[in-house]
């Protein structure tokens, strides 16, 4: 398109094409100094050519005032129309992706407050020791079962071999209480039937009277030191058993103690089966000791049977210094002697039983020597990986003592959403989880359960909402998020790494 302009006419003409527009200049002079006519402006007018000369980029009229060349027009036209496509293109394209994205947020929930994890385990000795061997290293992978860590056991052994010799010797005590009181038994019959043979002798004679006169005087003197000894011994068992009973109420209470203690995870189990041993050792001592009392009574009861037949024999053999009717007496009295037999066969038997509970305490000990033993080789309790290792070679380990932790490979997501995004969540939708370890990587999982009560309500200062200026804060629930498969070697996942799921809730 060229721009011609006639300036002896004061016409300037725009060729489009075939077509020309005229124009007429403002009203002045020309160059000759002529005036202007006035001419509409024509449409489609034959093209008029001008010379070099004429050509100029301004033109000026007979007052002197310019008018700017129209050659730039059509391509601020141009411009103004590719700024409308452009701007035109960028709106569609701004609603193109505000729909897409409006579209998927009503499918879609997803936080960046999320972190994987996962069953830590910490692994602590049950006794005391020096570590004699470690089997493990950071970050190593065991299986359950597998050996970690040995104590030094010579302490251990030594006191398992004694308990074994206690025991030993507790059976051989019951053995030979139990052989005793069979002896016992067999005898009082063959007593019985020797005092009645004695009565029938006594009626003999006389003189016979008169040594057993003298011989029963003998055996009342004695029977008399032995009544006193068998009280003593009645008195000793007496405090015995209050001893024990003091000792076996101060057994029980801890065991209520240390069981309380337990369940708070203030004590280990070991303690707690200490506690338990030491209050059964302590009831099978009271029932010792009881028994001891009753043998001690039955000792005395035994004794003052036998100082009332000497007393009985003496007075009799005095009086059967005249005929055979003292050497009856003297044989009655014999015949009552052979009667206490019963009395004996209870002492004896209340040995047995005495016996029998020492077995017992002395097999309590072994299986607690055998039970510390074995607790000085410390075992794999899962499948899992090493971590936070702190024991060394040589180091003095203590019960409850931090070894290290065993992390297992299960591992979960817990996100925390805003209740604002849980009005569509459900157990069991699929959730895509992106870990930023691996931003190349979409794990699949879906949605477990739910937490009952936000996170701040189980903060260390809950906040507590009746007091102050009340500002009311959306608030976020921990979700559960189980992965579909557990990590590969390639991709490991950790407890605490940070993770942004998506779940699909339509």
């Amino acid at each position: 398109m060229a721009d011609k302009a006639d300036k002896s006419a004061g016409i300037i003409i725009i060729q489009d094409g075939e077509s020309v527009v005229s124009r007429r200049s403002l009203p002045g002079t020309n160059g000759n100094g002529a005036g202007t006519t006035q001419l509409p402006a024509v449409i489609g007018e034959p093209k008029i050519e001008a010379s070099e000369a004429d050509r100029d980029d301004t033109a000026h009229d007979d007052e002197g005032l310019d008018v700017k060349d129209t050659s730039t027009l059509p391509k601020e036209r141009s411009k103004r129309h590719s700024l409308f496509v452009v701007i035109g293109i960028v709106l569609l394209l701004g609603a193109v992706v505000g729909v897409r994205y409006w579209l998927h947020s009503q499918q879609y929930e997803s936080t960046d407050d999320a972190f994987i994890e996962g069953h830590t385990t910490q692994v602590s000795p049950k006794v005391s020791g020096y570590v004699q061997k470690i089997y493990i290293t950071d970050n190593q992978r065991v299986n359950a079962g597998d050996l970690l860590v040995e104590i030094e056991p010579s302490d251990y052994e030594a006191k398992l071999a004694q308990a074994r010799a206690t025991l030993s010797a507790a059976i051989a005590r019951g053995k030979a209480a139990r052989a005793s009181l069979a002896l016992i038994r067999v005898t009082a019959g063959a007593g019985v039937e020797q005092a009645s043979a004695g009565v029938e002798s006594a009626r003999s004679g006389v003189a016979q009277a008169r040594a057993a006169a003298s011989a029963a005087e003998g055996r009342m003197n004695q029977s008399s030191a032995a009544v006193s000894a068998a009280e003593a011994n009645v008195e000793q068992a007496r405090a015995q058993i209050t001893a024990a009973d003091a000792e076996a109420v101060r057994a029980r209470a801890d065991v209520v103690r240390y069981r309380a203690l337990f369940e708070g995870d203030a004590v280990s189990r070991q303690q707690l089966d200490q506690a338990i041993a030491a209050d059964a050792t302590a009831a099978a001592q009271l029932e010792a000791a009881r028994k001891r009392l009753a043998a001690a009574e039955a000792q005395v009861g035994e004794a003052r049977a036998a100082q009332g037949a000497a007393a009985d024999q003496y007075k009799q053999s005095l009086s059967q210094i005249t005929g055979t009717q003292a050497q009856v007496g003297q044989a009655s009295g014999k015949l009552s002697e052979a009667n206490s037999a019963p009395q004996q066969v209870a002492v004896r038997q209340s040995e047995v039983e005495t016996t029998g509970a020492e077995i017992e305490q002395a097999e309590a000990a072994v299986r607690q020597a055998e039970l510390d033993l074995s607790y000085t080789k410390i075992y794999a309790p899962e499948d899992g990986r090493v971590t936070r290792k702190t024991v060394e070679l040589g180091a003095l380990l203590q019960p409850g003592q931090a070894l290290f932790a065993l992390v297992t490979a299960e591992m979960w997501v817990v996100a925390n959403f805003k209740e604002t995004q849980l009005s569509r969540m459900r157990p069991g939708q699929p959730v895509g989880i992106r870990v930023d370890a691996y931003p190349d990587r979409v794990f699949r999982g879906y949605v477990d359960s739910f937490q009952t009560g936000t996170g701040s309500r189980f903060s260390l200062l809950p906040p507590e909402n009746a007091t102050g200026n009340y500002v009311k804060v959306v608030q976020r629930l921990p979700v559960k998020i189980v992965f579909d498969q557990q990590s590969d070697s390639e991709h490991l996942l950790a407890p605490g790494m940070s993770v942004e799921p998506e779940v699909k809730v339509r």
